[in-house]
């Protein structure tokens, strides 16, 4: 690539030179013929002039003196000169009519010098004859009076009268030819000229085109991720800073780009591939790098563990799967015996996909679960037992990857969630290149989880009693509006129930504190066992209770409590060796018949239960209007 770009740029420099000189030398050449043919001609017209004018003045003392019939042989003698090839004289017919015509030696004219004869103008023309270059010259003899002697004391004439004209023809090819050896001698002089120029000129611009292809070598194998090449200096000047400077800029690179790589394979944990190319795999590390800190800011604004997990999958199934990856998503539960399918395929709370289902019941049986360590199945096929890649065809293995707590690494007990990536045979090797950056994503993911899963553990916490399990005042308080909206959304109607132990206080008194509570955590299992699933059993407080029943009549809501109180009646309690039985009171109310707002159908339920207790105790008491006055305290 850098020999051809060497010679692409000396090719191009060099042809520029040639063309030029080229040009140059044809415009040299063509001038110098130019200049020496007009040199010839203007050589050639002057030694026919000073021919023609010998020729006239020894003409006119021929007239003078008589001798005039003897013209011819002067005429032959005349061509003899040298390089001169002919002469003749002719009359105008001005003289002919003077002298008459039969003159010996004489010549007809021709047309060019009967056009001579009428014009007074000389002519010139040059013509080629058997390879002899022949320049002839027909010139003029005008009438004068200056001199002496002169025209006019021979011939009757006036001043500038034509009364003849003498024709000449000379060779000029030895002028061509010593024309031609001037010019070849000049096209070779200018020629070395040029050869010298060119030798220069190649030697100023090597050092030029080879460091030019030096710094082209370099930019490709840069782009190709090598910063290593090393520009040679081969001048002082300029280049050579050039030279200097595109050393200095790769070397700034090579060691930037490779910090930077070495920075991030940290945070990744990513081993540099052998020949890979340093610049596009820091961009792509400082791209996925981007991405990891986006996805960490969103999962922090994330409200639920739910959001944080459908997050998770759906930026690893886009980013590394063309959102066409098939995932699981399991929680594990707080007792560690259960795994719960959070998401699979991108549905909520579905089953098992992909595993024996016994995983689901028995965690020890998922690999993962207990190793508490990624598990690949893309590079070790077999590793995982309980995988099932199911039929179609189509290879598939498992890559799972533990979400660990964070007060609990290296165990079993560590781990919180997992995630279950099923991975194509086609997509094995792309996945095990961005294995690195799937791990930093599962590795961000993990603190967020554990604190959504405290503050989860906190809330169910703060919204039940700690020592029955039921839920508590304050859970009431925050789902109310949801309840009473549902009510008149579907326009039917709950009942609420008050609940009091009787005479409670006398079992603390006698049998302590420890036989009080023995007494509520049995009274809880028995409300929770007697209503339904849909139902809602509070411990409003100490040993006050409330339930709320949705979607029930009057009579049915009678009929549930009068089986809790008989249920509560036939309880009985074994504690430290002392048999405990006790009644329960209870009062009812409606929402939204017996009032329009809850707290007040609750207030109503609990006038009733003061009523049975008012009534003897051990009863059921439905709450009616009469019993309701502003004067009466309860």
């Amino acid at each position: 690539m850098a020999s051809n770009a060497r010679k692409t740029l000396n090719f191009k420099v060099s042809l520029f030179f040639v063309a030029v000189s080229a040009a140059l030398i044809a415009i040299l050449i063509a001038i110098s013929l130019l200049a020496f043919r007009q040199f010839s001609i203007i050589t050639a017209t002057e030694h026919l002039r000073t021919a023609a004018e010998i020729a006239r003045v020894h003409l006119t003392e021929a007239m003078i003196t008589g001798v005039i019939d003897q013209r011819q042989n002067f005429l032959l003698r005349l061509a003899e000169v040298r390089n001169l090839k002919s002469a003749r004289v002719v009359r105008s017919p001005l003289v002919n009519e003077q002298f008459g015509t039969a003159r010996k030696g004489e010549y007809l004219p021709d047309e060019i010098e009967k056009s001579v004869l009428k014009t007074g103008e000389s002519r010139f023309e040059v013509s080629e004859n058997n390879g002899e270059i022949i320049f002839r010259g027909t010139i003029p003899y005008v009438a004068h009076k200056e001199g002496s002697p002169n025209c006019l004391q021979c011939h009757v004439a006036q001043p500038g009268d034509v009364l003849g004209a003498v024709t000449m023809t000379m060779s000029i090819t030895a002028l061509r030819h010593n024309g031609l050896v001037t010019v070849a001698y000049i096209v070779g002089v200018v020629l070395f000229a040029v050869v010298v120029l060119f030798v220069l000129l190649y030697h100023l611009l090597r050092p030029i085109s080879d460091t030019a292809s030096a710094i082209e070598y370099a930019v490709q194998d840069a782009i190709n991720g090598d910063f290593k090449n090393e520009i040679e200096k081969r001048t002082n000047d300029e280049i050579g800073q050039i030279a200097d400077d595109m050393n200095r800029l790769l070397r700034f690179l090579n060691d930037g780009l490779n910090k930077i790589n070495t920075y991030i394979s940290k945070l990744v944990v990513r081993k540099r591939e052998t020949g890979e190319n340093l610049l596009l795999a820091t961009i792509d590390m400082v791209e996925s790098m981007t991405h990891i800190s986006q996805y960490k800011i969103a999962i922090d604004e994330d409200k639920s563990k739910l959001d944080v997990y459908c997050r998770l999958v759906n930026t690893i199934n886009k980013r590394f799967f063309h959102e066409r990856g098939e995932f699981s998503l399991y929680e594990v539960s707080s007792e560690g015996n259960e795994l719960h399918p959070v998401v699979v395929e991108g549905i909520t709370d579905d089953s098992c996909r992909w595993c024996d289902k016994k995983i689901l019941t028995d965690p020890g049986a998922c690999r993962v679960f207990h190793a508490a360590h990624m598990i690949n199945g893309v590079s070790q096929a077999d590793i995982c037992q309980q995988f099932r890649p199911g039929g179609g065809g189509k290879i598939r293995y498992p890559l799972c990857f533990p979400i660990l707590k964070s007060n609990a690494a290296g165990s079993a007990s560590a781990v919180s969630s997992i995630v279950q990536l099923v991975i194509r045979e086609e997509d094995g090797d792309r996945i095990q290149t961005a294995l690195p950056y799937i791990r930093t994503y599962m590795a961000d993911t993990a603190p967020v989880l554990e604190v959504r899963r405290l503050l989860e553990t906190l809330r169910e916490s703060s919204l039940h009693d700690p020592m029955t399990g039921l839920n508590n005042r304050r859970f009431l308080e925050e789902y109310i509006d949801t309840l009473t909206a549902n009510v008149r959304r579907k326009q039917t109607s709950m009942a609420i129930l008050m609940l009091d132990l009787d005479h409670f206080k006398m079992v603390n008194d006698t049998y302590g504190h420890d036989a009080g509570d023995a007494v509520l955590k049995a009274l809880a299992s028995v409300l929770k066992n007697k209503v339904r699933a849909s139902d809602i059993v509070i411990r409003y407080g100490g040993e006050e209770f409330m339930i709320v029943l949705q979607d029930i009549s009057d009579s049915d809501s009678l009929a549930i409590a009068e089986k809790i109180r008989a249920a509560v009646a036939a309880m009985v309690i074994t504690h430290n060796g002392a048999i405990l039985q006790k009644t329960i009171s209870i009062g009812v109310a409606n929402f939204p018949r017996d009032s329009s707002t809850f707290w007040q159908a609750v207030k109503f339920a609990d006038v009733a239960l003061y009523h049975a207790k008012a009534s003897g105790r051990n009863r059921v008491q439905h709450f009616t209007p009469d019993m309701w006055s502003d004067n009466k305290e309860y």
